[in-house]
């Protein structure tokens, strides 16, 4: 049951920062605040399950799931600082920076699921 908890928040927390990163990169409309809230909540949360994994694999599970949050916590402060402190708004530029940092976090995201597929494939029942 553990196996399928982890695997569940990896692939949740992928489909969640994908959904909110497909979109024109300049439209705020196409691009949903609390879309991007809940990939940072699940993002949280897979990388909490992460830890404790002694494998090298796990390791570098744990560095990508870093990664993306460290990524999608920008993105939100991001947001933040252009809705609610910037006199520009959410702007295209505002945007668009907030869009490609949902990108690095998606790639992030997407070897974090290729490690888990490749460990998944690759384990051999004793």
């Amino acid at each position: 049951m553990e196996k399928v908890v982890f695997g569940f928040f990896v692939l949740l927390a992928a489909t969640l920062n994908f959904g909110f990163f497909l979109g024109d990169l300049s439209d705020p409309a196409k691009h949903n605040v609390y879309e991007l809230f809940a990939a940072v909540v699940v993002s949280l949360i897979a990388t909490v399950l992460k830890f404790g994994d002694r494998t090298q694999i796990g390791a570098v599970h744990l560095a990508t799931s870093l990664v993306a949050d460290l990524q999608l916590i920008a993105a939100s402060v991001s947001w933040a600082y252009a809705t609610q402190i910037s006199s520009a708004g959410l702007d295209e530029k505002a945007t668009a920076s907030v869009v490609s940092l949902s990108g690095g976090a998606l790639l992030a995201n997407l070897v974090s699921v290729v490690l888990l597929v490749i460990e998944t494939v690759s384990f051999h029942r004793r």
